[in-house]
């Protein structure tokens, strides 16, 4: 049987929470302030992956989730899912920091459509979790992790419902115990959670805990402290499903620095004391059987033409590995206006992309990548800015301006203050230019590479002089991964204006090449794929 490297998915789908449900298994993943959002994904056997839906479209609607007046919820939104199946229904549960708020979906079918209702309580980190007995309970919390009983009607705690602590982590723990996942196997329960231990750097570590009762008691020890020989950073913060065999395997992630929070599969075992061991002796497996037979599905990313069609009620969906960087701007983007392409038109100014609207996104993916599209910049207006860019807090970009009545080519980005996780949280500080060519007209052709391969990650800016024939343009852009976005590096499309609102940018044939294992001789001279 083939086996499959680890992490099976080598792009940023942070949080994931898998079940089984027949012979299919889903997954859900974190997606903070991208919309659409809340991605559930399919497989038929643990390796490769297919999104099904989006669960939403927008989550709120106000300044901050539509970038308007400098507000934003970079960091916040959408954070860790629990996922879960029961009697027919797919629920799927979350917490949203920026409006403390724990929202839930349901769907009979998990293409949808979901119904959204906002439950009785703000639930961190949580776990849904249907016994035996028709009960309903939700563990959550960080540090002190919590089971509570929920009243269906509500979705609040029950009154006179099971409702206590059952887990406290040691004090003075550089992360406190979270992102719990609940299970019950036979007649004990299971409860995983990750932590990040006061001696170590960066390295989480995964936990489970044993009790025949929720009420407890609870009984835990480590499970898995392993970081794949990759830059000192744990495999942790997931659990564990079964096959329709009966078979049982661990999901997690890793942090893999500027590509974000991969997922991590392995086979599951259990010792003499009913823990779970995963993978090798308690080790990660570096290569992974597929849990099924293996199916063929269609990318989690992706190049794209922009022939889209409406739908009846007039609504446009684009492929689903696209997601702009919070609630879009309807007026704002359009794949009709110009048949092919995807039009982006500027409402108001804005000082970098980081704050434009309607950036549209696509995760990068390891260990190299690269994307590149055909961009028309008749419609820019003088001090507009459009182009594909490196999508982070460290952004940087390749892009078409207008300054003079003139097109120039610019490299610009945001340089890291310091190389410390905690993140520059001054998104409105204007970019830093690095070079600057004259451009041959409004139309080029503007390409970004990404490299994940080895410390420092960097990605490197070109646009086509001829045909097979790339120019680079400025610095290779460290990447970092920080607190301020809290997400892994995507390509993106942006066009914001500068000095005044109105002009508009066409992007055409967007490629994406991926993953690529090697470096490419003569980079500058061969076009990837």
């Amino acid at each position: 049987m083939q086996q499959y490297p680890n992490p099976v998915i080598n792009a940023d789908f942070p949080d994931p929470d898998i079940i089984r449900v027949g012979d299919t298994y889903y997954m859900a993943s974190t997606t903070m302030y991208f919309m659409p959002g809340g991605d559930i994904l399919r497989s038929k056997d643990l390796v490769h992956w297919e999104f099904v839906c989006h669960a939403f479209d927008r989550l709120e609607e106000n300044s901050a989730h539509c970038l308007e007046d400098g507000q934003q919820i970079y960091g916040l939104g959408m954070w860790a899912p629990s996922l879960r199946w029961h009697d027919g229904t797919f629920y799927l549960t979350f917490s949203c920091n920026d409006t403390h708020a724990s929202l839930l979906f349901q769907a009979e079918n998990p293409a949808g459509p979901w119904r959204r209702l906002e439950m009785g309580g703000f639930f961190y980190d949580a776990s849904l979790f249907f016994d035996d007995d028709g009960r309903v309970y939700i563990v959550h919390g960080n540090t002190e992790l919590c089971v509570t009983e929920l009243d269906k009607d509500t979705w609040g705690p029950k009154p006179g419902g099971l409702d206590r602590v059952i887990v406290t982590d040691q004090p003075g723990q550089q992360l406190g115990y979270e992102g719990s996942h609940l299970y019950r196997r036979g007649r004990r329960y299971y409860l995983f959670t990750c932590h990040m231990p006061r001696d170590s750097k960066f390295l989480k570590t995964e936990d489970c805990f044993l009790a025949d009762s929720l009420s407890g008691p609870w009984r835990g020890k480590n499970i898995l402290d392993d970081n794949m020989g990759y830059r000192d950073s744990g495999v942790a913060q997931g659990g564990m499903v079964d096959t329709p065999e009966g078979d049982w395997y661990a999901f997690m992630f890793q942090d893999r620095g500027p590509l974000g929070r991969a997922p991590v599969i392995m086979p599951l075992t259990f010792d003499g004391e009913g823990f779970p061991v995963p993978g090798e002796n308690g080790r990660v497996s570096e290569m992974v059987s597929p849990a099924g037979d293996p199916a063929s599905c269609r990318f989690l990313y992706g190049s794209d033409t922009f022939q889209y069609t409406p739908a009846a009620d007039g609504k446009i969906q684009l492929a689903p590995f696209w997601q702009f960087s919070h609630n879009p701007d309807p007026a704002g983007w359009s794949v009709t206006a110009r048949p092919g392409a995807f039009r982006l038109t500027t409402r108001r100014t804005s000082p970098n992309l980081i704050l434009a609207r309607n950036t549209l996104t696509q995760r990068c993916v390891g260990p190299q990548s690269a994307a590149w599209v055909t961009l028309d910049g008749s419609g820019l207006g003088e001090g507009d800015y459009a182009g594909i860019c490196a999508y982070q807090g460290c952004y940087g970009a390749i892009a078409l301006t207008r300054r003079d009545g003139a097109y120039r080519l610019v490299m610009l980005g945001r340089p890291a203050d310091n190389s410390r996780i905690d993140g520059d949280f001054d998104f409105g500080r204007p970019p830093v230019e690095y070079a600057q060519v004259p451009a041959a007209g409004p139309v080029a052709a503007l390409r970004v590479n990404v490299d994940f391969s080895c410390e420092p990650d960097t990605a490197e800016f070109f646009y086509l002089v001829k045909e097979g024939v790339w120019q680079s343009l400025g610095i290779q852009q460290q990447l970092h991964f920080k607190l301020d976005l809290f997400t892994g590096c995507r390509f993106g499309l942006f066009c914001y204006a500068t000095v005044q609102p109105g002009g508009y940018a066409d992007f055409l044939d967007f490629h994406f090449q991926g993953p690529i294992t090697q470096k490419q001789p003569n980079m500058m001279q061969v076009i990837w794929g």
